[in-house]
């Protein structure tokens, strides 16, 4: 790719450490096999979905010459880094929901292959209804998320499946010929558990299952800041906390806030699916960004320890900071997290006294109270003396 190198592209806003990068073997792969195809496509026909940081965009605009590039990227911290990644270098990218608006027309596609069987399958069948019917699918990635079972995905949805040659411990699938299929998302299941309707699209964690972080957590809730007025779900994934909060609780506000699209309109579902949309806001937020300081009486967390494929808690880190500068002094933060992560210490760092609440054999339930500034706890005290 002339004049750009993609080594330029950072994460940021997302997590940046020294093992985690912003493009890959399979990004430059996906690149490479489709280089041809892109070079030949009418304007506005490049798609790319599940871009991570902007590679596959940038090096289909940038480097390749695609015109009106539209990108689709589940994860909202991946649409801000590559719009900026893309600051100076492109301006031929458009970033759009999945669905009709993104893949009207489109004759090649470009997908970085998610690890869901279930994320892949509502991807691709949206490919299938809605691109040209000469479309070319270049669906890549780092072989040891690749199986056998994501072929077979593929090809219910396409009539024809190649396969690259390996590079770099990296593969592409390319698939043609679409094949007209219904869509079966977001799923729908009512938890007799619950007593909740459930919905889910593809790239949701545990679909419209309850994980069993979420049941441990729920199983105490009712301890959770009886007296709350306003609640957050922060990761609300399908919005079964915010759903069970706003349920159990009538005269308490939710929010319910999920970085990822999938999570935010699997949460917009359920919260519609069972009659609690006068109560429950959803929105698409990175962490809390868009919430005030100090707006909060109690926050849910069940938060991830990985980022991408990798291992790392530094997305939940930026989870705790957020909370505690979105809650109020004196309120609390729920988390329930997997026991060996010990997060105890960061909590009551960041937060501040942190007591177990529950535990299981594999989970952790956590109550964290937001410490009250010295100066306001000092100003407490006198008019607390001033009254007596």
């Amino acid at each position: 790719m002339p004049d750009f190198s993609l080594d330029r592209l950072r994460r940021r806003p997302d997590v940046e450490a020294p093992n985690l990068f912003a493009v890959d073997a399979s990004d430059r792969l996906i690149l490479d096999e489709a280089s041809v195809a892109i070079g030949a496509a009418p304007p506005g026909t490049v798609v790319v979905i599940n871009d991570h940081y902007g590679a596959l965009a940038i090096g289909a605009s940038a480097g390749l010459g695609a015109t009106g590039v539209r990108v689709f990227q589940d994860a909202l911290v991946g649409e801000a880094a590559l719009a900026a990644n893309a600051r100076g270098v492109t301006t031929e990218v458009q970033s759009l929901p999945l669905g009709r608006e993104l893949l009207s027309g489109a004759t090649v596609v470009l997908l970085q292959v998610p690890r869901s069987l279930a994320e892949l399958d509502e991807i691709v069948g949206e490919i299938a209804r809605f691109a040209d019917p000469s479309v070319v699918v270049y669906a890549g990635g780092r072989i040891k998320h690749l199986s056998l079972t994501m072929n077979a995905v593929l090809t219910r949805h396409f009539g024809r499946l190649d396969v690259s040659l390996a590079r770099q411990k990296s593969r592409v699938l390319i698939a043609r010929e679409p094949l007209t299929t219904e869509s079966g998302y977001p799923l729908r299941e009512f938890n007799d558990e619950l007593g909740l309707w459930v919905c889910a699209h593809g790239a949701v964690f545990a679909g419209a299952k309850l994980d069993l972080g979420t049941r441990l957590l729920l199983s105490v809730l009712d301890q959770a800041m009886p007296d709350a007025a306003t609640a957050i779900d922060l990761g609300s994934g399908t919005g079964i906390l915010a759903a069970s909060l706003a349920r159990s609780r009538p005269g308490i506000s939710v929010i319910a806030t999920d970085q990822s699209a999938a999570a935010v309109a699997s949460s917009l579902a359920t919260i519609s699916a069972n009659s609690l949309g006068e109560r429950v806001t959803v929105v698409r937020d990175d962490c809390l960004k868009s919430q005030p300081d100090a707006s909060a009486d109690l926050i849910l967390l069940n938060p991830p320890f990985h980022v991408g494929a990798t291992v790392h808690t530094g997305l939940a880190d930026r989870m705790f900071r957020d909370a505690a500068r979105v809650l109020r002094p004196g309120g609390e933060l729920w988390t329930v997290y997997n026991s060996h992560l010990a997060y105890r210490p960061t909590l009551e760092s960041v937060i501040g006294s942190t007591r177990e609440v529950v535990r299981n054999n594999k989970f952790t339930v956590t109550s964290s109270r937001r410490r009250v500034p010295v100066a306001e706890a000092d100003s407490r005290r006198v008019d607390a003396r001033q009254e007596g």
